[in-house]
């Protein structure tokens, strides 16, 4: 399993188009709202072959490019991770740091915060992960 970049060891792990990488497709989609600019499935749609077993933290990396490329740029960002296991603070600190080297940001700026539901819901009962972030973006002087 990957999540924000950092590879998870374990018996599970996530399904989906790209790598599935629950952590760093919520940033991304945070930044994209920040800036008014759609979702994740606007510019990686899981329709199209090309995002199959994408590396979503070369996606991110994308997207930084293209908000820069619209005069934004990324202040801060805090995430939070739901999932019974595997317990994921031990990987926190790899977490933030791959996510900061993404972000074009020192790692003091970027938060990963990981959480259970004592097992309730879906991610209470092993069925999956949920992932939430927020992003703050202020205008680029020079663009």
């Amino acid at each position: 399993m990957v999540l924000g970049g950092v590879n998870i060891p374990g018996k599970k792990g996530l399904v989906g188009h790209s790598d599935a990488d629950v952590l760093a497709h919520a940033v991304i989609d945070a930044l994209l709202g920040a800036a008014s600019m759609g979702d994740i499935g606007r510019y990686f749609p899981d329709t199209d072959p090309k995002w199959k077993d994408a590396n979503s933290i070369e996606m991110l990396k994308q997207i930084i490019e293209m908000l820069e490329d619209a005069g934004w740029l990324v202040s801060n960002v805090d995430c939070t991770v739901i999932a019974e296991e595997p317990r994921l603070a031990p990987y926190v600190p790899q977490m933030r740091e791959s996510l900061a080297v993404a972000l074009n940001l020192e790692v003091d700026r970027v938060s990963v915060k990981a959480k259970t539901t004592e097992g309730m819901g879906f991610t209470g009962e092993k069925l999956g992960m949920e992932a939430y972030a927020v992003a703050c973006i202020v205008g680029n002087p020079v663009a």
